[in-house]
């Protein structure tokens, strides 16, 4: 007497199964991830004009107190720390710490300012580290 057995049903996947998917993921991942690159670079953007504006303001509060602007030796640092002149005067510190813009690189600060003659220009040379430039490698400044 022969014993008839079942055939067993196979599991898995077969290769052009796998490659399919493959495939799909690749188109996926193709059209997604450089709209979260560009919203990366909008959000450093945004991120170096709040600096910006965060730094203009306790320059401001600075002035308003010492009765001057920050002098070029001095730069952005006397906004964290008193100053070696008018100490005296110095009520800060109006920033609680001096940080870098969103690409790793110092905030700049001129006196007197190129675009505000009579004030101080402040800016992130943005992506580049480099003055001037365009898109994300553009200078993002006080004016």
């Amino acid at each position: 007497m022969k014993i008839q057995t079942q055939p067993t049903p196979r599991h898995g996947f077969t290769l052009l199964e796998i490659m399919v998917v493959v495939i799909i993921l690749g188109i996926l991942a193709v059209t997604i991830i450089p709209q979260f690159m560009g919203a990366t670079t909008e959000a450093k953007v945004g991120a170096a004009k709040s600096h910006v504006a965060e730094l203009e303001a306790a320059t401001e509060r600075f002035y308003i107190q010492m009765d001057r602007y920050p002098t070029q030796e001095e730069g952005l640092s006397v906004l964290e720390k008193a100053p070696a002149t008018d100490a005296s005067k110095w009520r800060g510190p109006y920033i609680k710490q001096l940080r870098k813009d969103p690409w790793g690189h110092p905030y700049q600060y001129r006196r007197p300012g190129t675009h505000h003659a009579n004030g101080f220009d402040l800016w992130s040379q943005g992506a580049d580290g480099a003055d001037g430039g365009e898109g994300d490698a553009a200078d993002i400044g006080n004016w």
